[in-house]
């Protein structure tokens, strides 16, 4: 069950390879897979980067030897080197940024910075690309902190679109790495913003950056205190959106998730159901599910036998299932909030068809011991709007007669549908009668 509904595989391969160490971390602690296939998993990642004694301390685990492969030996000889070439080649710029009272001469204007560096301190073009070199190479090694201050200091010198846009995508998963959420949040939006307005080559291209930018924000918005509304905000965003349904459809998990949690977003509930339904047939998993039963087919116990799978698909992802320890106690936060919303869809749900409804029936529904609907029913009937009285000796909740108007529905559809239409001609038209303007002006 567990590896069943397990996304990694999926969402690996849109992530740097430094970003995927925390999954495997994850994985392993949950003794989800076998710890042999974790340990050669971490293996082939590192054989592509420069953490070369990582590497060597795996491979003792894995292999219980305290001996290492000599061509272990050679790499981490020829990192050593390499690193203290690329140093001394970043020398001098680097002496200049360290000191403070020089940084001052800097200017917002990069054009003035670079010249200046050239003339008063004989720093060119050479030393700004070493930098850089050197900046990856630390990422490589696993020193995030060196590396995520070297990138900022290279793109605040750095007139090459493309190269400035690789740092900051460094600089990113720097800090999501240090897990310094507040500035990995502000990188997103800055890596967001050039993605949005940038020209790309294809929109191909552009199309596959929003589904890295996706993939890599899920770190972010499941740490970030403010990261459920942050997902819905992105995710929902028209051109993040059709990336999901083009080519990334397993992130439609975190979206209805972050939904679920989110009590100041139930606006969006019938569009995630939209795109659920959709979508059934590209991805589904119990989360999703539970959504289609509850909301499409009105299926109780299905929505009942999905809710139990969904604890545990929660429990198995990396970033839905953190861990908080509380003294003695180990707690996941957002599995317990997932679940105490979804028991709140449900009855809501079941109120809305039921005018009397058996409190012993509803916490078979809600998966709840009869005390427990019972106190949970209260507590719902004192803090919200909900018209209802708890009959004791019968054992039921009985809902106020509320007929809904369906002409007045219907009414209030076609003044959505009206305004839809309406912007969309507006968005079609006046970009249209703007060109033929600006053509007859050229005339």
């Amino acid at each position: 069950m567990a590896s069943t509904h397990d996304l990694t595989w999926k969402v690996a391969p849109q992530l740097d390879r430094h970003l995927v160490f925390p999954l495997l971390e994850f994985l392993q602690e949950r003794q989800l897979y076998n710890d042999e296939e974790i340990l050669k998993a971490k293996i082939e990642l590192l054989s592509e980067t420069n953490m070369v004694d990582y590497a060597m301390d795996i491979h003792k685990s894995l292999y219980h030897t305290d001996q290492v492969p000599q061509e272990m030996i050679d790499r981490r000889v020829e990192v050593v080197a390499r690193l203290k070439s690329l140093e001394e080649s970043a020398a001098p710029l680097i002496s200049f940024l360290q000191n403070a009272a020089l940084v001052q001469e800097l200017r917002p204007d990069k054009q003035y910075n670079i010249q200046m560096l050239n003339e008063r301190y004989q720093i060119g073009a050479d030393q700004i690309e070493a930098l850089y070199q050197y900046a990856k190479f630390q990422f490589e090694c696993g020193n995030y902190s060196g590396a995520a201050d070297y990138l900022y200091q290279y793109r605040a010198l750095c007139t090459n679109p493309e190269r400035s846009l690789s740092a900051l995508w460094g600089k990113l998963a720097a800090e999501v790495l240090m897990q310094n959420w507040d500035i990995a949040l502000e990188e997103l939006n800055r890596l967001k913003e050039i993605i949005d307005s940038k020209n790309f080559a294809s929109p191909l291209t552009q199309l596959q950056n929003r589904i890295w930018l996706m993939h890599w924000s899920l770190f972010i918005f499941f740490n970030h205190e403010n990261g459920r509304n942050g997902i819905v905000d992105l995710f929902f965003h028209d051109r993040y959106l059709n990336a999901i349904q083009t080519n990334a459809h397993h992130l439609l998990r975190y979206l209805a998730t972050a939904v679920v949690v989110n009590k100041r977003r139930r606006n969006v509930l019938k569009d995630l159901i939209k795109v659920i339904q959709q979508e059934q047939y590209c991805y589904k998993d119990p989360i999703t599910e539970f959504l289609e039963c509850l909301y499409v087919n009105y299926d109780f116990e299905g929505a009942q036998t999905k809710l139990r799978e969904c604890e545990q698909v929660i429990l198995n992802d990396p970033f839905l299932g953190k861990r908080v320890e509380e003294g003695n106690f180990v707690t996941v936060p957002l599995r317990d909030e997932f679940l105490e919303n979804a028991r709140l869809f449900i009855f809501e749900t079941y109120c809305r068809i039921h005018q009397c409804i058996d409190i012993s029936t509803l916490a078979e529904k809600m998966n709840m011991s009869y005390d427990e609907a019972e106190r949970f029913i209260v507590n719902l009937v004192r803090s919200s709007k909900l018209d209802a009285k708890i009959d004791s000796v019968s054992g039921t909740l009985v809902m106020s007669t509320n007929h809904i108007n369906v002409h007045e529905q219907i009414i209030e559809s076609l003044k959505n549908l009206n305004m839809r239409t309406y912007m969309l001609a507006k968005n079609i038209v006046e970009p249209a009668q703007a060109a033929a303007q600006a053509s007859a002006a050229a005339r």
